[in-house]
């Protein structure tokens, strides 16, 4: 298909996506290959489309399509085409769609230069490298023993911290453990949702955690209104506890009864009165 006719097509397919779609997922692709893209693409079928291109081509689709219509916010996706992305376009559950992305992640070995994206510890244990490599295990400060006819680590060493750049000694040591510490894949970066843009981090969210924290700021709500005495629903109820309380304290000792104390009546103590009463009977 020539170059020209390509380009309508792509131009013509994203601009789709964008009328049919409400929500678009920005992921990052850097090591991702074909054939993993191709796994990526078949797990979200049904549930979102993967799409992927030159940015500039893609900025210039946003900006035609915000010319067509000036009412959409999808302007905001503009500054967030830089570097290997692609856009992941859906109407469904995003914690879901997150989840077959993170699914579709292979192990890889680490490679020199490349910023760790994890803590990388190396587990005590034989090696299968010969006593004569011994000087090579030292230069990395790793701790070793000779056991039977092979160098065996020690202790476990944190090798290379997360964010830290993996050196040349440290990737040739984890390949030789055959470790893979690593795992490439899509990462999702940023989400666009009808309008609102947001840190893919918001996904971390659960209702779980927000109920608590809802309910710890009800508690810290509650607890400065009962201190400065001005009420608020959150102090309502525990002001009104109170009150019943000590209603039913002052009831207790003045022989007076409300049906409301009756079933706290046998803890509070009788006042004198009765208790004369009924040591006389």
């Amino acid at each position: 298909m020539p170059t020209r006719a390509r380009k309508e097509e792509y131009f013509a397919r994203m601009t789709e996506l964008l009328d049919d779609y409400k929500k678009v997922l920005i992921v990052g692709a850097n090591n991702v290959g074909s054939f993993q893209m191709q796994k990526i693409r078949m797990a979200l079928r049904g549930n979102a489309v993967v799409l992927m291109g030159k940015n500039t081509m893609m900025r210039r689709i946003l900006s035609n399509y915000m010319a067509a219509n000036p009412d959409s916010a999808f302007a905001a996706l503009a500054p967030l085409i830089v570097g290997n992305i692609g856009m992941i376009f859906t109407n469904g559950d995003l914690p879901s769609i997150r989840k077959i992305i993170e699914e579709n992640r292979v192990p890889a070995a680490a490679k020199s230069g490349a910023k760790a994206e994890c803590d990388v510890i190396v587990p005590p244990g034989p090696t299968g490298c010969d006593p004569g490599q011994t000087s090579w295990f030292q230069a990395l400060n790793v701790p070793t023993k000779i056991a039977k006819g092979q160098i065996e680590i020690v202790s476990e060493l944190l090798l290379v911290k997360a964010g830290d750049k993996v050196g040349s000694s440290e990737a040739a040591l984890l390949q030789k453990l055959n470790m893979k510490p690593f795992t490439y894949g899509l990462t999702l970066d940023y989400i666009y949702d009808d309008g609102a843009l947001f840190s893919a981090k918001i996904l971390d969210i659960t209702d779980d955690i927000l109920k608590a924290k809802f309910t710890e700021s009800v508690r810290r709500m509650a607890a400065i209104s009962l201190a400065a005495g001005y009420p608020t629903l959150a102090s309502l109820p525990h002001s009104i506890g109170k009150a019943v309380k000590r209603m039913i304290a002052i009831a207790s000792q003045t022989g007076f009864t409300f049906d409301q104390m009756s079933e706290w009546a046998d803890a509070f103590p009788k006042p004198a009165a009765e208790e004369e009463a009924a040591a006389e009977e």
